[in-house]
């Protein structure tokens, strides 16, 4: 199973089923929060749901076809950082996340980013990764500008967000780009 130090405070870890209950309390207690800017909020009731997230991602991870790590900070489950897919033959990848409100602002979201994406380029031998994010959506696309992605342009309407569509901000990065 994928388990990595980010730092002292910081490691990512595969999630399995037995921290549905502590995820599903993470989102609900930042619900109004998350659901700002993710989709799923709305749709994710139960403890059950959570688990099937798990599942799903727990299957992508055994096909090499993505992956849901749960952060864990000091010893709490802060949030979590996923791919959405592995384009194998165009060694590219899609990055998501999102981190509980109690725990923004302390760098364990980029931090978790980087140790990721250094994992991917290095021992994983992609060459790119993708962030896509809404215009408006100031935090979530602080991270990818920390870490020096390049803002690639703007993929219009690009999702749909319970009542509207929202554009996506699309970042990129290149192995020969990457500095650690």
């Amino acid at each position: 199973m994928f388990s990595h130090k980010v730092n002292e405070d910081t490691q990512l870890r595969l999630l399995e089923v037995r921290d549905a209950d502590q995820l599903f309390a993470l989102l609900d207690q930042s619900r109004s929060y998350l659901r700002e800017w993710l989709p799923f909020v709305d749709g994710t009731r139960t403890v059950r749901d959570i688990e099937d997230f798990i599942q799903s991602g727990l299957q992508k991870y055994a096909a090499n076809n993505g992956v849901e790590l749960g952060i864990w900070y000091r010893g709490e489950l802060a949030g979590v950082l996923g791919l959405h897919y592995i384009n194998w033959t165009n060694r590219l990848t899609s990055v998501g996340y999102w981190i509980g409100e109690m725990f923004q602002g302390k760098g364990i979201m980029t931090n978790s980013c980087r140790t990721l994406i250094d994992i991917l380029f290095k021992e994983n031998g992609l060459n790119r990764v993708e962030i896509r994010v809404a215009p408006q959506n100031l935090k979530s696309r602080a991270i990818p500008e920390r870490l020096d992605f390049q803002n690639e342009g703007c993929r219009r309407q690009a999702e749909w967000l319970y009542d509207h569509y929202v554009d996506h901000i699309i970042y990129g990065m290149l192995a020969q780009d990457w500095k650690v």
